[in-house]
């Protein structure tokens, strides 16, 4: 009699039973070893968190403006306003400070002007803002010092009077004579009196002969007068140059022609162009040149 073998009789069963046990745990390795690779590798490559600053600057356009108003109660003072003052002062001072910050209440003292001279940043809450002030027709330093917390300031200790800096001394000029361009020396001593009484009229329409296309200069609108060019640098170069003028100017007298008119030397550092055998000006501009040089 012939024997029906039936699917899963006998050992072949465990055999597929456990082929497909295997596959299972080969597809949950792969799947969970991916995952953990995504995972690792997403988080070793992602962009790291911006690290917030340790702090913000100090202000020191607020905090040079806050002084000059401090300056103006601090150095105007008068024994028979001493109340006065205080009052005044209790804005910028902190709680408990000495209400005259110094001052014994005697005397007079007037504040004139006040300029900002500087700002010494000590760090992002402090710092020492320089005033230049003219007290009683002397001219003096004043160092105050401010602390700041976002918005809110206070004078945090007691203002120093310091000498204005001392005159410094200018280096020698280098030895030897300094090269000059002969042939565009001439050329622009023919056009730049032209310039300059254009210039010191702002003579719009007469400017725009000698300037560079694109090029706008305003002038100084009658204010002075032309009288000469006194002396004119120019080194060798191409086509554009910086060059050194040296102008006489006659300053307008106001209200009266009874005072003869002042003359002022001046000494400007021009940028210059040559296009088509002509020079034009392209920018003007104060010269650092030493004076008498």
């Amino acid at each position: 009699m012939r024997r029906v073998r039936r699917f899963g009789a006998g050992g072949r069963w465990w055999v597929w039973l456990g082929r497909a046990v295997l596959w299972a745990l080969i597809i949950v390795i792969v799947v969970n070893g991916g995952r953990a690779a995504f995972v690792s590798f997403t988080e070793g490559t992602a962009p790291a968190q911006p690290q917030a600053e340790p702090g913000g600057r100090f202000p020191s356009t607020a905090a040079s403006a806050y002084a000059q108003e401090f300056a103006g109660v601090y150095l105007n003072y008068d024994e028979a306003a001493a109340d006065t003052r205080a009052s005044r002062l209790a804005a910028y001072l902190p709680e408990g400070a000495d209400p005259q910050l110094g001052w014994n209440g005697a005397g007079r003292l007037r504040l004139e002007e006040v300029y900002v001279a500087g700002v010494d940043v000590r760090d992002a809450k402090h710092g020492m803002v320089m005033l230049a002030v003219r007290v009683n027709g002397a001219w003096m330093r004043l160092a105050v010092p401010v602390y700041a917390s976002g918005d809110s300031m206070v004078i945090s200790g007691q203002p120093a009077l310091l000498p204005v800096p001392p005159k410094a001394s200018l280096p020698a000029p280098p030895a030897g004579t300094e090269e000059i361009d002969a042939p565009a020396t001439s050329e622009l001593e023919r056009q730049l009196p032209g310039f300059f009484q254009a210039y010191a009229a702002s003579d719009n329409a007469d400017l725009t002969r000698y300037l560079e296309q694109g090029t706008t200069v305003t002038g100084l609108d009658g204010a002075v007068r032309f009288v000469a060019l006194q002396d004119l640098v120019v080194p060798p170069g191409g086509n554009t140059r910086q060059i050194t003028a040296t102008v006489v100017w006659r300053i307008a007298t106001a209200g009266t022609t009874r005072v003869p008119p002042g003359e002022l030397t001046q000494t400007y550092e021009l940028a210059v162009t040559k296009q088509d055998g002509n020079w034009y000006v392209k920018d003007i501009q104060g010269s650092t040149e030493p004076t008498g040089q």
